[in-house]
Parts: structure tokens; sequence; C-alpha cells
């Protein structure tokens, strides 16, 4: 299995049909550890059982934001939903969709949070920005919080409740994302931050291209980062609702969002001099709260 590559240049198709399920979990697995993350969607914390299907949900959409980001392809994305369409009829090909269909299966996960990840891929290889911040939030629902859901499903929670709390956690998360990587994505020609705050603040495309760090600038910052600390802290309440094995990865999942927004703040909201990083510190703080039951904000 370490030969299959995970590019539709090299067709899944071609993937062998009796391919182990035990190999094609390990496929996924080498292909999560090889990618760095904040926070890798099977955290040191998760139950030892659990982390096959989430190195699986992780690998499927790895390889989805690939053929987005990387290969800007709209056809690879379509041979992926392919793909996804054979494992929920029982014939997956590819090693991902080999593990996908088997974890699917054991955990009654309905077909749709995978196909709303590709729906926001999609959008990723046109992107167009966003005019409002319902804008965004509604591409986040689609590029983020299925992530949630499929977890939730892992643990058998399927309700309303404890699915809009996972969203406001994984669209804080997001924002917190896409606020600590602004630099990165103007050179992918990406800006995320809504024109409707930016025409309120006074910060223009050319103002962020060059770089400027001005009190309008750190204004709007300081208004971003205060909308996705009131969406993680609101969404961390989501780990009273869950039994103790899920209970520490979403306090890891909201606080590692909310260190994220603390890390901006610490250089000043200056993005672009250098990336906001955690510290070691702040991983070490993340564990302990996690252990400890609560979420520093």
């Amino acid at each position: 299995m370490a030969g299959f590559a995970h590019s539709l240049d090299k067709s899944p198709a071609l993937a062998p049909a009796g391919a182990a399920l035990d190999e094609a979990y390990a496929y996924c697995a080498r292909l999560a550890r090889s990618h760095y993350e904040n926070f890798t969607i099977a955290s040191w914390l998760m139950p030892r059982a659990m982390r096959p299907h989430m190195y699986a949900i992780y690998a499927y959409a790895r390889i989805a934001d690939d053929f987005a980001d990387e290969d800007r392809s709209l056809p690879k994305l379509d041979d992926w939903e392919r793909e996804l369409d054979a494992a929920y009829a029982g014939h997956p090909q590819h090693p991902v969709m080999i593990a996908v269909a088997d974890t699917a299966r054991r955990f009654a996960i309905p077909r749709e949070p995978f196909a709303d990840l590709l729906t926001a891929f999609r959008s990723d290889v046109n992107f167009q920005g966003f005019a409002t911040m319902t804008a965004l939030l509604d591409y986040a629902r689609n590029s983020a919080n299925p992530v949630g859901r499929l977890v939730l499903y892992l643990f058998g929670y399927r309700d309303a409740e404890r699915q809009q709390l996972s969203d406001l956690v994984c669209s804080g998360l997001q924002l917190a994302n896409f606020w600590q990587d602004i630099a990165i994505d103007l050179t992918k020609g990406r800006i995320y931050l809504p024109r409707a705050d930016m025409a309120r603040f006074g910060v223009s495309d050319a103002d962020l291209r060059s770089h400027r760090v001005s009190r309008q600038f750190v204004e709007l910052m300081a208004h971003e980062v205060a909308f996705a600390r009131d969406l993680l802290r609101r969404g961390a309440e989501l780990h009273r609702l869950v039994d103790r094995r899920l209970r520490r990865d979403i306090l890891m999942f909201a606080g590692g969002g909310l260190a994220i927004l603390r890390a901006i703040e610490r250089v000043g909201y200056d993005v672009f001099t250098r990336r906001p990083r955690l510290t070691k510190v702040d991983y070490l703080q993340l564990g302990v709260n996690a252990l400890c039951g609560r979420v520093a904000g």
C-alpha cells in the first residue's frame, strides 16, 4: 500500500479491489501523520480504538484539500466524489475509501458530511472571497462543521443540540486559523476577511498586501478575534454533553482555537512579520486544561 499516490494522476481506480482493510487504515494513518496541523484530527487524547477512523476521515479530507489547493482541479474533485459514491455503494477502490466505507458502515455515518466537504473544496478552486461574515460562516458550514459532526457520529451522538455546539467550535477554529494565516493566504490570492468588515474599519485589499499594521487593521483584527472567541467559548459547552472519551478532545479543539487567538493578540495583531504560533507552554497548558475539564478563554 505504500506505493499508492494520493493524486488522481494515478487514478484511485487502479487501487486493488481486494486491498486489505488493515492496510487501508495504515495508509490513512501514514497520510495523516505526514502532515503538520495545529491540531491533528486524532489528537493524542483520542481513545486509541477511535484513531483509525479519525485518520480515515482526515485522509479523505486531506486528499480533497490537496486537489483544491495544490492542483486546483474540479475534475479531480469530481472523481473523488465518484469514489465516495462507490464507497457508499459497497465497492470502494482507493485505500482511503476502503477505510471510509468501513468507518461509515460501522458507525452509520450518512454521506452528507463527506459530500459537504467537497462542496467547500470546489468553492476553493474558484475562490471569490466573502462579502459578509454570514457568507463566510456559510462556507464554514461545509468546510469545517462536517468534520465535527463526523466525530460526533463516531461517538454515537446524532442529535441537533450537540451538532449545533460542534458547529460553533469548528467554525470558530476555522476563523482562528484564517486570522492566523492572513499573510500565507495572501500569497495564494485569498482574503478571508469579510469585505463588509474591511469596509467598516477602513482596510483595503491594498493595505493587506502592503502588510500595513495600521490602527484600522488592528481594530479590524480585534473585532474578528472577538467574534471567533465568542463562537469557541459558546461551542465549548459541548464538552458537558459528551462522555469522557470525547470531552477532552473537544476541550483541546476549542482551547486550541482560543490559544491561537491569544497568540494573535500577543503579537499585536501583526500576522505579517511572523505567523502567530503556539509555544510548547501553550500546548502543555492545553493538555492540562483538557485533562482538568476546563477551557481557558
